[in-house]
């Protein structure tokens, strides 16, 4: 039989209830970190083990040459974990506009010199040393069967696959790795990654060094010289992920913790500062007030990252600064309930992404992202080890400015796991996928669960909006007619999305319901992904 795998119908997804819980974006990745809590592995053993999955499941998002982040409770206290790579030590302005123009305004967005050093799996061998029960090999044996057999193309990958196909054929290694028979796959046809089973077997066997200077490494400064290229395996070696602290934010009783910058989580924690300043739980959780009330918060938030956010060293204010009270209050105070306004940064000087949870109940959880930028980011695949490389080197800017690029330094990153707690105790895990819809997501399902006491799975379900640049807004279809209404005869620019899984991201959130021993937890998975959330 030839299905017809398009679904005219609504579906709608209930939450699970678990003790031991895995929710990722494709089901075969949440199941592989399952089996590693069966095995007697703990919540970062579920993760690790889902994230090498998720490289070969949904390599439109990510791959064994992503970027990571992670945000880990381990029972008593919060750990940030900042995997992201540097540049290589060849990389100034001068390389670039010396091969591209003078004219050139940043890296290429794909290709070889997209590429900055991949920080994904040295997350997982970090995460795995420090807080993992597990021996590493066996995390990788989930991911090493699924590449070897081979896995059934499930119906948002195909459609994101499918769309990248036109602009990526072209680079090295992608037509031979992904368009098997000249194309992409179809739904439901049978597509095997053999080439990442051996990276995978070398990565278990040597806890990662054959990525990071060893045989891997080598392999990929050899086709980035084929290429172009000018990465090399000592900018491999020479890499290691780095152990922060999460920068935090009160909201309604609630704190949300969040990665510091390079990245743009401070973007979330901002946004919610503003919005302290309203009454949002006595507007309709639907309705226009509400609802233009976080666009704006969102604009205002995002003019001062898009400012001052880089890597740490070549920012001009601090990330306390950005997120002062007063501060924040200040920059309330320009929203106008009934006009949309296109902000400009403020002063705060004072005078292409798979997210995945994981908890166990023991009481650890785990929030982490990995993703490769844009869809299948750089398009370029190491052949041997079916290394398939981020682009996050297209963040940098060639002018000067912080986020300039400079040998060894982090580009801004739009990636971010999220955190939240109650009186110093975890309450919930969660992310939303999708660059610059990631803090808006978040701050979106954040209002309708601490505003409104909506479920995680209902405030994941509700319609979203996306704020693009000006007065542009994207907004979801089943967004009601009168709020969108409302909206536009406020300045906005409405745009509406028929196909939300493009532009909306996709949220994979765990709310502890209790003790994590006796009630467990409530999980959901964003059904605008082919993910789940899976537990015992």
């Amino acid at each position: 039989m030839n299905f017809d795998f398009g679904n005219p119908y609504f579906s709608t997804r209930l939450p699970l209830f678990a003790r031991n819980v895995v929710s990722t974006s494709h089901p075969l990745g949440a199941q592989a970190g399952l089996r590693m809590m069966l095995k007697g592995g703990n919540a970062v053993d579920a993760a690790i083990a889902a994230a090498a999955a998720m490289t070969i499941v949904e390599p439109v998002s990510n791959g064994l040459g992503s970027d990571a982040f992670c945000i880990l409770w381990d029972g008593k206290e919060l750990h940030g974990l900042n995997a992201s790579g540097g540049a290589p030590q060849s990389w100034t302005p001068e390389y670039f506009q010396h091969k591209y123009g003078a004219e050139a305004q940043t890296p290429p967005k794909r290709g070889i010199d997209s590429v900055t050093v991949p920080g994904a799996v040295a997350s997982w061998v970090a995460l795995s040393e420090r807080f993992g029960k597990l021996p590493f090999a066996d995390l990788m044996e989930p991911a090493i069967d699924i590449a070897e057999r081979g896995y059934l193309l499930p119906t948002v990958v195909q459609q994101k696959w499918a769309a990248a196909a036109g602009e990526l054929h072209a680079q090295p290694g992608f037509a031979a790795t992904f368009l098997p028979w000249g194309r992409a796959p179809r739904v439901g046809e049978l597509f095997q990654f053999r080439a990442a089973a051996k990276a995978l077997r070398a990565i278990a066997a040597s806890r990662g060094v054959a990525y990071y200077g060893g045989a891997i490494a080598q392999a990929i400064e050899k086709f980035a010289a084929q290429n172009g290229g000018s990465i090399t395996a000592k900018d491999f070696e020479n890499y290691q992920p780095e152990w922060v602290k999460p920068l935090a934010k009160d909201y309604r009783g609630y704190t949300l913790h969040e990665i510091p910058p390079n990245g743009q989580g401070i973007a979330a924690l901002m946004a919610l500062g503003i919005l302290d300043q309203f009454d949002m739980a006595g507007l309709p959780v639907d309705g226009v007030d509400s609802q233009h009330l976080q666009i704006e918060a969102m604009k205002l938030a995002f003019a001062d990252v898009y400012r001052y956010v880089a890597e740490p060293s070549s920012m001009a204010v601090s990330p306390t600064q950005m997120l002062d009270d007063h501060y924040l209050a200040s920059r309330a105070k320009l929203i106008n309930m009934n006009k949309a306004q296109d902000f400009g940064a403020g002063n705060p000087v004072k005078g292409g992404t798979i997210y995945l949870t994981a908890a166990d109940e023991n009481g650890m959880m785990v929030s982490f992202i990995q993703s490769n930028y844009l869809g299948f980011g750089s398009g370029c695949v190491e052949p041997k080890f079916g290394i398939s490389l981020q682009n996050r080197g297209y963040s940098f800017s060639l002018r000067p400015g912080p986020n300039q690029v400079a040998p060894g330094k982090r580009p801004f990153h739009t990636i971010i796991p999220a955190f939240l707690t109650k009186d110093g105790q975890s309450v919930m895990s969660f992310g939303v996928m999708g660059a610059n819809m990631q803090p808006q997501g978040q701050m979106q399902t954040l209002v309708r669960m601490l505003d409104h006491g909506q479920s995680p799975q209902a405030a994941c379900d509700a319609p979203r909006w996306r704020y693009n640049a000006g007065f542009e807004v994207s907004v979801e279809a089943a967004i009601h007619p009168q709020t969108a209404q409302g909206l536009a005869e406020r300045g906005h620019r409405m745009k509406v999305i028929h196909d939300v899984y493009q532009d909306f991201g996709a949220g994979q959130f765990i709310w502890r319901a209790g003790n994590p021993k006796v009630e467990g937890y409530v999980a959901a998975s964003d059904a605008r992904r082919d993910g789940q959330a899976v537990g015992f």
